[in-house]
């Protein structure tokens, strides 16, 4: 990944949400800055005014463009000669489309947190919108912009192992397993609230990221689903575990399972694929290393950042193989990607092919098609039901 030299090419950037209390938001501020492409000047970081100003302040924000929310963000901002081209959305899924709008309708680009909405009529709506232009909408599903599911992609495309026939992932973390939501936990408190998070609490906070992760890999969609969502801690107003079967549009089959209640995992994504001549394996939290095994061949494990890979996956690497990168520098991918498309709109021209790897809100309204099928699913007790 090529970083940018001269500061004064920078594209202006401003958050929405990502204060100082966020997690999300100091992830995604090191991407942002990573490659050099971005210069955080804007913000309205939190909704109480004093934890709006810390942030700001921690961050170097001038106080004129610290605002109290995203409308008068985006209407101020649209009128400064040196206004800010992108608006990145960190905020509970209720906020991103509103603030999507906002931004779109002053020309201004963004770059959102999946899931693309709270509800699938409210992802549809904003689509209509986007395709409108002439700015863009970019969602940061930011494990695609890991090297090796970058040639996880490519082995598959190049049918290294044949028709794809059998899908297996997973996200299984462990960060719900008890209801602190209930004792004012605040990352609990908006995710597990239907009214803030969707119809699918789980499946919009990491479900999403397993659907994409298999329509990217694979290049195949979801065409049915037969799904189970469950509440498996007492007291909890929300779905945290979710198992569902499915159906490929190429006749493959497979599941994904879904969870926030998986007692001592981390951060369980994973993803199997199988084809016709062999099979791939890779872990998030083992990201440098992709397992192929061939049914009549010698087993491979593959290592970020050696010369034998392909294009797309030494265009996603930094430093050279032995010396570790991680999820920072996956996320910058998509930041940099993101970039090079607005850029690219900005200037009248073709973005690169490799930037055309970065999710956009056409990717998001398919994750919406898949929770809202899902949901639908689980409430006739499992029926197999088309994800349209």
């Amino acid at each position: 990944m090529k970083t940018l030299g001269n500061p004064t090419q920078r594209l202006r950037l401003g958050f929405v949400g990502g204060g100082l209390e966020s997690s999300i938001g100091s992830t995604h501020r090191y991407a942002a800055h990573l490659d050099g492409h971005f210069e955080l000047v804007a913000g309205v970081f939190a909704r109480d005014p004093a934890r709006n100003r810390a942030a700001a302040e921690a961050y170097g924000i001038a106080p004129d463009r610290v605002y109290p929310d995203f409308h008068s963000m985006a209407v101020a901002e649209a009128a400064r000669e040196d206004g800010i081209h992108a608006a990145a959305i960190m905020a509970p899924n209720a906020v991103h489309v509103p603030a999507s709008l906002a931004f779109l309708d002053q020309g201004i680009d963004v770059i959102s947190d999946k899931p693309l909405a709270a509800s699938l009529d409210e992802a549809e709506s904003l689509l209509e919108r986007v395709r409108k232009g002439p700015a863009l909408h970019l969602l940061t599903h930011n494990y695609s912009g890991y090297p090796l599911i970058r040639e996880a992609r490519e082995l598959i495309a190049s049918g290294a192992l044949g028709e794809v026939r059998l899908v297996q992932v997973e996200h299984a973390a462990g960060f719900g397993t008890r209801a602190l939501e209930q004792q004012g936990a605040k990352a609990l408190m908006w995710r597990t609230d239907p009214a803030q998070a969707g119809a699918s609490s789980v499946l919009a906070d990491v479900g999403v990221h397993a659907h994409q992760l298999l329509r990217f890999v694979t290049g195949q969609e979801i065409s049915e689903v037969s799904a189970e969502l469950s509440t498996l801690v007492p007291g909890r107003v929300s779905d945290d575990n979710a198992h569902v079967k499915l159906r490929l549009g190429n006749g493959a089959r497979g599941m994904l399972w879904a969870s926030f209640v998986a007692a001592g995992h981390r951060h369980g994504l994973q993803l199997r694929v199988f084809g016709e001549k062999g099979s791939l394996y890779w872990h998030q939290e083992d990201p440098e290393r992709l397992e192929v095994r061939y049914q009549d061949q010698p087993h491979q494990i593959l290592r970020r950042g050696e010369a034998w890979l392909s294009e797309s996956a030494r265009l996603s690497t930094r430093i050279k193989a032995g010396q570790p990168e991680g999820l920072l520098e996956a996320f910058a991918n998509i930041y940099s990607e993101a970039a090079e498309r607005i850029r690219a709109r900005r200037e009248q021209r073709e973005p690169s092919a490799q930037s055309l790897l970065c999710p956009t809100a056409e990717d998001g309204l398919r994750g919406m098609r898949f929770i809202d099928a899902c949901v639908k699913s689980d409430r006739a007790e499992g029926r197999w039901t088309e994800v349209v």
